[in-house]
């Protein structure tokens, strides 16, 4: 990839007035000197004057076509962070919208508290996305400001590419993609990749341009008879080409599993008309003179992708059956295509005011699932829960669904009927009892499908959504709807369930409930994680936007601060000695202040190490060990004299026999791609049961053996993988 060379001052200004007949240079020019007199003689890493940096980010939103105002926050986006210029200075000499750009994109100083690398960036992603939600230009201005630090970064030590490298590919260039700006998202990812990756990268351009000349003759031949044949129909028509971003093919050879030479699209011609009927009507040309592959035709003018992107995709076979991919959409598509949202950037001249201020709009109902996500994060405290979904709503497939009536519905790939139902409004999804899929009842954790058209059922007597509808979804609208609803349904009860989960940890962990509860640990946990009282942060926890661990944790570090090194190790000597001197049952469980006790894991829920259990004396039978969370707990705990504290003994492996049920559309080889995952994973089967329905729903009941709850979990999550699977649940 070559490098861009450095844009001046005098290059903005040119390019804003190609672009705009009425531009305020003036400004620009005032921003210009502004920051370079506030920056002096800063230099950057390497050893170029500093002002460079602003300048090239400010040509990059220029070429995009965004307004003079953005331009100036560009030009001015780090003299705040690293001069002695105030926000207070900017709102004066520039205004409030250019000084409150300017805020949004300035870096983030170190926060308040000691918290883990990891916790920090999810709370700049948290405000980044807060400042996006004021202003989108701001994500705008930081991508130009990320693509122009990865032109520049052969400076930097290799730890510090590799990380600029990793979070582009994680964060911006998803974003870049989301909001449809293609011309950035292409180089944020062959820049990223070649940090990432340096000798596939070396290896893919070195592959490419050995047959470079031999696949322009090709492609250029076709664009020729292409021209040629669209001539005679009288269509109006450019026809160019372009090779593949050098990412997309690494990519594509990765999930093929293909060598370069086995990559024949490695070109892709673009036709690009004056009307959506020319639209088709080039599709017919090109269809005619080529052979389509089957199955690679997507025409997202009829629907569009959310981030605004419309153009029919066509795959063709030419001369001695080589594909090639050809791309058909509109002048006004293509300026869509490549600048997405900054597209959309309305600059309503015949406004101009005295004030030389502009009035800009963006289309921000394309902008639903930032809204979503920002709703959510409100409630989501935990900073790997936040991170986790913000990369799912980023990196997501979309597949297109209906409504009976025909409605177009937008999901990301493997969302659910509960996600459908949400999307359409809120009472729906929490009234839903049922769904049909193509006029066939389905349950409402199938995978949908695209083209499938989704038939919700509702009734009035259904209360609400199921805590279990959460380990399915996938749409952050969602899991922010059904949050909402024990939220606020279920408070008392949520306060309750997050005291005693609270409680069990702190008892885990071998101290007291009054050793770790004194009121400066509180405030250190209700300060990091932004809680108004207690009762909030139990709620929290109970209905688990956050874990119980992390708010120990964070109590943790503030009683360690107040306590002596000495006395800490005492403690850790005298939970060990405890330790030692366990005897536990056979069955690898501990009965509290009883030794050599005899203990049964009850047949009802067949508990593992890593559940919560509880203990219960039978009539002539020892102790029955059941899970908390076990159906006949309630009854148990009716008799509460007979209830005694157990724990796992941790120190000694043993194997542990588990019931699962997978529920499946059922398929040829559908068994042996389930036994096939347990070997993969060395799982012991130790019986198996299966049958299906006429309406081809299979029911398959297998025990397995396992050593504790986090193999368990594991063997789910793959279980949950397999094809036409739509739930694995452990028997109770």
């Amino acid at each position: 990839m070559s490098e861009v060379k450095n844009k001046t001052i005098e290059d903005i200004i040119s390019l804003v007035k190609q672009k705009k007949r009425f531009a305020d240079t003036k400004l620009i020019m005032k921003a210009y000197n502004y920051a370079k007199e506030k920056h002096g003689d800063q230099l950057r890493k390497s050893g170029e004057p500093y002002i460079i940096h602003p300048v090239q980010v400010a040509y990059i939103l220029a070429d995009i076509g965004l307004d003079e105002a953005t331009i100036c926050a560009a030009l001015l986006h780090d003299v705040v962070e690293d001069t002695d210029t105030t926000h207070e200075d900017l709102v004066r000499v520039f205004g409030e919208e250019i000084a409150e750009m300017v805020a949004g994109v300035t870096k983030l100083g170190e926060l308040k508290y000691p918290v883990s690398t990891e916790e920090r960036q999810v709370e700049n992603y948290r405000k980044m996305f807060l400042a996006m939600g004021k202003d989108i230009r701001v994500i705008i201005i930081k991508l130009a400001d990320r693509l122009h630090n990865l032109r520049t970064l052969k400076y930097l030590r290799r730890d510090r590419q590799i990380a600029n490298a990793k979070e582009t590919m994680e964060l911006y260039a998803p974003l870049a993609n989301r909001l449809g700006i293609y011309s950035l998202k292409w180089e944020l990812e062959d820049l990223a990749f070649k940090y990432l990756y340096p000798e596939e990268y070396r290896e893919l351009v070195e592959g490419i341009n050995k047959k470079r000349e031999e696949r322009l003759q090709f492609i250029e031949k076709i664009m020729a008879d292409i021209r040629v044949a669209l001539k005679k129909q009288k269509i109006d028509a450019e026809v160019t080409g372009r090779a593949k971003h050098l990412y997309s093919i690494y990519r594509k050879m990765k999930r093929d599993n293909k060598t370069l030479d086995q990559i024949y699209d490695l070109f892709a011609l673009r036709i690009l008309v004056n009307s959506v009927k020319d639209c088709y009507a080039a599709l017919g040309v090109v269809h005619e003179m080529y052979s389509p592959m089957p199955g690679r035709f997507k025409d997202y003018i009829a629907v569009p992708k959310p981030n605004m992107y419309q153009s029919i995709h066509t795959t063709l076979l030419g001369e001695k059956g080589t594909p090639f991919e050809v791309q058909i959409r509109t002048w006004e598509m293509h300026r869509v295509a490549e600048f997405g949202i900054a597209a959309h950037w309305a600059y309503k001249e015949a406004n101009y005011s005295k004030k030389g201020k502009q009035v800009v709009s963006a289309k921000t109902d394309k902008l639903d699932w930032l809204r979503e996500t920002l709703e959510w994060q409100k409630d989501m405290k935990d900073p790997q829960e936040f991170l986790n979904t913000l990369k799912t709503e980023l990196f997501e497939d979309e597949v297109y669904v209906f409504t009976p009536k025909g409605k177009i519905i937008v999901l990301p790939r493997d969302a659910t009927p509960i996600d459908f139902a949400y999307s359409i409004h809120e009472e729906i999804g929490n009234h839903m009892v049922g769904c049909k899929i193509n006029s066939k009842m389905m349950p409402i954790i199938t995978k949908l499908k695209n083209g499938d058209i989704v038939d919700i059922m509702t009734s009035d007597s259904q209360k609400g959504p199921s805590r279990d509808w959460l380990k399915f979804i996938k749409t952050t609208k969602a899991k922010s709807k059904i949050q909402s609803w024990f939220k606020k349904a279920q408070r008392t009860e949520n306060i309750e369930k997050g005291k005693e989960l609270i409680d069990k940890e702190i008892k885990r962990l071998g101290f007291t409930h009054d050793e770790l509860f004194k009121q400066e640990y509180i405030n250190a946990a209700l300060d990091r994680y932004k809680f108004k009282n207690l009762d909030d942060m139990y709620a929290s926890v109970g209905f688990g936007a956050i874990s119980q661990v992390k708010i120990i944790s964070r109590m943790l570090e503030e009683y360690r601060k107040s306590h002596k090194e000495e006395d800490i190790e005492q403690k850790i000597e005298e939970l060990t000695s405890k330790r030692k001197n366990i005897k536990p049952s056979s069955s690898g469980v501990v009965v509290k202040g009883i030794d050599n006790c005899l203990v049964k894991l009850s047949k009802c829920c067949n508990p593992v190490p890593g559940d919560d259990i509880i203990g219960y004396i039978t009539k002539g039978r020892g102790v029955s060990v059941h899970r908390t969370d076990c159906v006949n707990v309630k009854d148990l705990l009716k008799d509460e004299d007979r209830i005694i504290d157990v724990y796992w003994y941790t120190e000694k492996a043993a194997a542990y026999n588990v019931d699962i049920s997978i529920f499946a559309n059922d398929r040829s080889g559908l068994l042996a791609d389930i036994i096939q995952v347990l070997s993969n994973l060395k799982t012991k089967l130790m019986g198996l049961n299966s049958k299906a329905t006429k309406e081809h729903i299979a029911t398959i009941e297998i025990t397995i053996e396992v050593e504790n709850v986090e193999e368990l979990n594991k063997v789910l999550r793959a279980l949950r993988k397999v094809d036409s699977v739509y739930e694995v649940t452990r028997k109770n």
